[in-house]
């Protein structure tokens, strides 16, 4: 009797896109498994007109797939890890994290703003449409002239909104907006240094139930290893100051040539406190081990007292636990 292997995913669009394509990838490693796909519906799906920050960071997009997990119906969930709730459930660990698309924001333009290259071209009061936090106090610690909005909704809706009478253009993640076949509605790829992304923005997670063997080591076979441990520095980062997806947060860590480099942030609601670190090492520290000399820096630079004050504004952050983000195969 042939094994099958069930996939567990949200179901819009663009979930869809990164369940088949871990679907493509397992079923090509392992031809004798049945790989299939069936998509749970999350409350984060179903809520749609209530802004994201408003409805908590308790995995509005990911505890639904959970369950299904820990029950026995799907045997691998797949996530945007930008997207994961901060503290996974003891049962479950992150099996695998594929290569990394681009992992920037990038700016877009509506019929006013024909004339904007960047978004130092952006004029005043121009409304840009965003449902992060992060990128919201971003814009305003670098952008005051621009006027941040709430906008929910699929990667296809938020572009038709921004073209709308109701916003100038938007930010989203380059990822989504480039696996979506709409690449051409890109205006410009925001540079890092103006806008740090979220932790795990660009890479799909497979997170699996914790001492399952044979999905483990389905995982180890399609797992990127440099990605994983980039993942897990900017995790152990939000871990460390207990932050979630709606906390404005940002955390990057990349190996660029013989370096590892690691970018963090954290804001003030209204972008006027930061604290903010860069760091770089040779390749042989980990991003693991560069996130602790960034959280130095960051805790420094009074990022504890910002949070606090996010907090105090009614923003609570959850925590990740990053005893649950192991290398890939070793689920135990």
């Amino acid at each position: 009797m042939r094994q099958t292997c069930v996939i567990g995913t949200r179901g819009s669009k663009l979930a869809l896109w990164q369940a088949h394509t871990v679907q493509k990838l397992l079923q090509t490693a392992f031809p004798d498994v049945d790989v299939e796909v069936q998509t749970v519906s999350t409350t984060g799906d179903r809520v749609v007109d209530t802004p994201l920050e408003k409805m908590g960071n308790q995995g509005i997009f990911t505890k639904e797939l959970e369950r299904a997990l820990i029950d026995g119906a799907v045997d691998i969930c797949v996530h945007s890890v930008k997207d994961m709730a901060a503290e996974l459930p003891k049962d479950c660990v992150m099996g695998a994290v594929l290569p990394r698309a681009d992992v920037r924001d990038v700016l877009v333009c509506g019929p006013r703003l024909t004339d904007v290259h960047r978004l130092e071209d952006v004029p005043q009061g121009a409304r840009l449409g965003t449902g992060s936090l992060r990128r919201m106090a971003q814009l305003r610690a670098n952008f005051p002239q621009i006027e941040p909005k709430t906008i929910r909704g699929n990667v296809d809706t938020r572009l038709e909104k921004a073209m709308g009478s109701d916003y100038e253009g938007a930010i989203l993640a380059a990822a989504g907006v480039i696996r979506m076949g709409r690449a051409n509605d890109i205006t410009a790829f925001i540079p890092i240094d103006q806008m740090v992304p979220a932790a795990g923005q660009g890479a799909i997670g497979l997170e699996i139930r914790r001492g399952d063997k044979r999905i483990a080591a389905m995982c180890a076979a399609v797992n990127d290893p440099t990605t994983f441990a980039c993942v897990a520095g900017e995790r152990r980062v939000m871990y460390e100051l207990e932050g979630g997806c709606q906390v404005p947060i940002g955390a990057y860590a990349h190996m660029e040539g013989d370096a590892t480099v690691f970018d963090a942030i954290v804001l003030s609601l209204d972008g006027t406190r930061t604290a903010r670190s860069h760091r770089e090492a040779d390749a042989s520290t980990s991003p693991i081990e560069l996130a602790r000399m960034v959280l130095d820096d960051l805790h420094a630079q009074g990022a504890d007292d910002i949070l606090a004050s996010v907090r105090a504004a009614g923003f609570r952050a959850a925590s990740v636990r990053t005893s649950d983000v192991q290398p890939a195969g070793d689920s135990q």
